[in-house]
């Protein structure tokens, strides 16, 4: 009798392992990677093996639940220990704090890069330096300097990290004149570093021209270079002519260079009625950039955003364009006559066309023409920014759009009179199956009705209808008389192109005839970002032409203004709850930090912020949020950003809730609240402003409380 024998079947588990290997190493995901886990002993070992990136949380007591099994981790984070802003070492003895150093890297042998808290000193002491081949710090403070010698914290670092070649110092509150001494005392170490982040928006004045030239006089071989700096020329070493040819003679290796003047960094939104021109002009001039520019050929990435007019700029943009080839990315403050062109002709930035990020705030002459002729430039930007350019209007932005509808996929309109939420929106149907991301300012205009009905307005913008010109009558599909936007015969010299683009052969409804572009589905936008001012409602906001994203998963919503100006808003809800249309919504961004009103008692008449809380999250609940991130409401008075009881009751209401960051303070009371949500697995308190609270008031969340709380938490069964 003959047998048959069956063959096993072939699973994944059959692959040789450098190939499973692989594939685990390309999961981005830490709960897919989690899962993978959890497969097999096989399936655990190659997991960990390949996992190179590690956040560790939970409170640094508890060392007996210290994971010793990521032996491969080559950065790791220990900014978000718990309590969080606690001194990660200081409180314990000296033996002690050296022992959970110890134990730290035993647990972890292979770091190269790390991330921490650093309020005190004894950190910089006693931790880096337990990674001989530490090439990479980011140090995090938002709590007050220790009183110390300038310079005297870094140098401890430096002193014990001779391998460092990467510092970020971004969020990280310290004194500008801690920093060149430190380089100063240890020139070996300076000369290594190839990356430098001075852009910490704590700094009430920058860094001046000579701490700049000492800088980079100290570290010849940086290639990046991030520095908040001081251009007023109001201050005693404001930052000028002699500040910038220092940097291109000093580091001429610069391929990522951004200088912004401290006063950019700061969250405040702008005054739309700004003209965008300063009283006062920058002092350097055009040939002082020209010769920067010269200076650093191998510039890919470039920042400056100054506080002062740099008039007439457009000359030194095209040096800018010969001279730096690699160029990808540039962002642009108060530059004036960054585009400006004659009929037909680009100039400026307009002629940077290996660009692929743009962005300009404050250009004051900035015109529709000039944004136009910033589109047929600059054929390659997929990241478009534009903030505070009062001239700007939905004509000449949706032309930008029609010309870049092949690339662009992440615009930020932000603080332009001309450009409220319907008409950024209507601006943007060219490119609304294409766009990723998103952020427009909720300002409502009062005729969001002619907008919506703007579907049968032709909207011709003809561009060579310039200083009386005669337009054109011949188009071809698009609109086009010079044929696709690949074609050369635009820069044609030896005979003038006429242009004529008309949007409504672009953008036509989707009502079975069209392409589908003016309608109200955005198929690829994952992320949205919203300013609204305060009082205002975000119910309008599908109205706007938001009515269908299918696919968005972030939302970051920001909230701005003073809350003592009002007495009550006008309904009784912000309108969180419309956002339950996007489905896959899972992750929130609430700040509401820059919303300024009483804490304590209010006038007769008044809203608490707890009220003005409640406002704000009600409705919170019928969403399906996974992560939130929530600023709650500030009293600058008394400096405290403190969760009330009406914003505890209404977080408690989102039942699928992961991970919740609080960026304040909050009553222990008020947080076993939040026990009741039943995945709820990581909550995290941040004081991460400027000023964190020295000492924790008897109101607020404090080391014994946040424990207790965490004790609980991690006490319960996570079905998952």
């Amino acid at each position: 009798m003959a047998t048959s024998t069956s063959t096993p079947p072939t699973t994944v588990n059959d692959l040789p392992d450098v190939i499973l290997s692989n594939i685990i190493a390309t999961i981005s995901d830490v709960r897919s990677r989690n899962s993978a886990s959890l497969v097999c002993r096989k399936w655990l070992v190659l997991e960990r093996s390949t996992r190179t990136s590690l956040t560790l949380r939970g409170n640094i007591r508890d060392l007996f639940m210290l994971p010793v099994c990521f032996r491969c981790v080559t950065h790791l984070d220990l900014s978000l220990l718990s309590p969080w802003g606690h001194p990660l070492l200081g409180e314990s003895t000296e033996a002690d704090s050296a022992l959970i150093a110890h134990l730290l890297r035993h647990a972890f042998p292979s770091v190269k890069s790390l991330t921490v808290y650093a309020r005190g000193a004894e950190v910089l002491k006693l931790l880096p330096v337990q990674w001989f081949y530490l090439n990479t710090i980011k140090l995090v403070r938002w709590h007050q300097r220790p009183q110390l010698v300038s310079g005297e914290e870094f140098d401890y670092l430096f002193k014990g990290c001779c391998h460092l070649e990467s510092v970020d110092l971004s969020s990280f509150y310290c004194w500008t004149d801690d920093v060149p001494p430190a380089l100063e005392w240890n020139p070996v170490l300076a000369g290594n570093l190839t990356e430098l982040n001075l852009m910490n928006p704590s700094f009430s004045e920058g860094f001046k021209s000579d701490e700049i030239g000492v800088i980079t006089k100290c570290c010849p071989n940086l290639k990046e270079l991030k520095i908040a700096c001081m251009f007023d020329p109001m201050y005693i070493g404001f930052v000028g002519d002699e500040g910038l040819l220092c940097i291109a003679t000093n580091c001429p290796k610069l391929s990522v260079l951004h200088l912004a003047d401290t006063s950019t960094l700061s969250n405040c939104r702008a005054d739309p009625d700004d003209e965008g021109f300063t009283a006062d002009d920058a002092k350097f001039n055009v040939s002082t950039l020209i010769e920067v520019f010269s200076g650093l050929p191998l510039i890919e990435d470039l920042v400056l955003d100054v506080c002062n007019n740099v008039r007439d700029s457009g000359p030194a943009l095209e040096i800018l364009n010969r001279k730096c080839p690699k160029l990808r990315s540039l962002k642009l403050g108060q530059f004036h006559g960054v585009s400006m062109p004659i009929e037909s002709k680009l100039d400026g930035v307009a002629l940077c066309q290996g660009l692929t990020s743009l962005s300009i705030r404050n250009v004051g002459d900035l015109d529709d023409m000039g944004l136009i002729a910033i589109g047929r430039g600059c054929t390659r930007l997929t990241k478009f920014q534009i903030q505070s350019c009062k001239k700007i209007t939905m004509r000449g932005m949706r032309t930008l759009a029609s010309l870049l509808r092949k690339s662009l996929v992440d615009v930020r309109i932000s603080c332009c009179k001309n450009l409220g939420a319907a008409s950024s929106l209507k601006a943007l149907e060219p490119i609304q199956e294409h766009i990723q991301r998103l952020h427009i300012d909720c300002v409502w205009e009062d005729s969001v009705e002619e907008i919506e009905n703007l579907n049968g307005v032709e909207y011709r913008f003809d561009l060579n209808k310039t200083n009386g010109a005669e337009s054109s009558t011949r188009t071809d599909g698009f609109g086009y008389t010079f044929g696709s936007m690949e074609d050369d015969i635009m820069f044609n010299r030896n005979k003038r192109c006429k242009y004529d683009y008309d949007l409504n052969s672009v953008c036509v409804e989707d009502n079975g005839n069209g392409n589908g572009f003016g309608g109200r589905t955005w198929n690829r936008l994952h992320y949205l970002s919203l300013w609204v001012g305060v009082g205002d409602l975000l119910t309008p906001l599908a109205a706007a032409g938001l009515e269908h994203c299918p696919n968005l998963e972030e939302i970051k919503i920001r909230v701005e203004g003073d809350c003592r100006l009002w007495s009550k808003p006008s309904e009784r809800a912000f309108g969180l709850s419309t956002l339950s249309r996007y489905h896959k919504l899972v992750k929130m961004h609430l700040d509401c930090g820059d919303l300024i009103g009483y804490t304590h008692t209010a006038p007769s008449g008044q809203m608490d912020l707890s009220l003005w809380e409640r406002f704000y999250l009600f409705g919170i609940g019928s969403l399906n949020l996974r992560e939130l991130d929530y600023w709650p409401p500030q009293d600058r008075d008394v400096n405290q950003r403190c969760l009330s009881l009406p914003a505890a009751g209404l977080l408690q209401e989102c039942i699928a809730l992961r991970k919740l960051f609080i960026h304040g303070t909050a009553n222990e009371h008020f947080m076993m609240f939040l026990l009741r949500i039943p995945n709820l697995r990581d909550v995290q308190l941040r004081e991460d402003y400027y000023p964190a609270p020295e000492n924790d008031m008897s109101t607020e969340m404090r080391s014994d409380s946040l424990s207790r709380f965490e004790a609980a938490l991690n006490r319960r069964q996570i079905c998952d």
